[in-house]
């Protein structure tokens, strides 16, 4: 009993710095915009695709940096808010996807990631996005009924979150996760982690608010997000609404999903 104690004081205290580790490391492990790299390693042109680079100013001072590709023949804007890990240079492969598919794309990086100055949050991302909205609709322009927004994994959380606010042509949300206090509970099952979670990203409440046709793309392979949020999510949407199921991975699904996963996205678009 006597050396009983101390094995025990000794797996508690682990617990206990284990649980305020997670409290203080939320961001470092939310945001990745060195993974790989914080460096463009490409831009359009690699691709054969003109693109114009882009300076714009959150309402906060935050300088944000992007790309603005034009269409030959554009049947709207799609607002591209990307993941939480390396930078707008590491999307050409959708990038030209939604170019072939008539698009024009404004793709920026959220702060600190890229060439964007500051340093990553959760109301900044907002912020952020807020900025993008505003570029798109105030300097080039763009009425909202020509705009059709785009969330891939942490960025559909805050795709949902603008198009709560405003009224876009659509919003397409991919490899999605409901919040990331639900997400977290899966992955840390025995941390109280909805007690000291201080990111939320509540994907699955910004879904509620938006009125507007809605496509939720998910591979079941998805090794990160478990598909069961792809669900919850379409159940928690608003009609009229869509479900497109992919195969392969997080990171990959649109990839290995191919014709599947662009006739899907065709599809969306010419019905809405």
């Amino acid at each position: 009993m006597n050396s009983f104690w101390p094995v025990l004081q000794l797996v508690v205290g682990a617990y206990v710095l284990f649980v305020i580790f997670l409290f203080f490391t939320q961001s470092s492990l939310v945001y990745y915009p060195n993974i790989p790299t914080r460096s463009l390693v490409a831009t359009p042109d690699s691709i054969g695709i003109a693109y114009e680079s882009v300076t714009i100013s959150a309402n906060d001072g935050i300088k944000l940096h992007g790309w603005y590709i034009r269409a030959q023949q554009s049947d709207g804007v799609l607002l591209f808010l990307h993941g939480n890990a390396g930078n707008i240079s590491h999307r050409l492969d959708s990038i030209k996807i939604f170019n072939e598919l008539g698009f024009d794309i404004f793709i920026f990086d959220y702060r600190g990631y890229g060439k964007s100055e500051g340093k990553p949050s959760e109301e900044g991302t907002y912020r952020d996005a807020d900025a993008a909205w505003t570029y798109l609709t105030q300097q080039r322009n763009v009425v909202p009924q020509d705009i059709v927004i785009f969330g891939r994994s942490l960025g559909a959380s805050i795709a949902s979150y603008l198009a709560s606010r405003h009224t876009p042509r659509a919003l397409i949300i991919e490899s999605a996760f409901t919040s990331v206090p639900d997400l977290a509970a899966q992955l840390y099952p025995l941390v109280p982690v909805r007690w000291i979670a201080r990111l939320q990203y509540n994907t699955k409440t910004f879904l509620q608010a938006v009125k507007i046709p809605v496509l939720v793309i998910h591979s079941r392979d998805d090794e990160i997000i478990p598909f069961e949020h792809a669900e919850r999510l379409f159940s928690n949407a608003n009609d009229p609404k869509q479900l497109l199921t992919l195969r392969g991975g997080h990171n990959d699904g649109f990839l290995v999903s191919g014709q599947q996963y662009i006739n899907g996205l065709k599809d969306f678009l010419s019905e809405h």
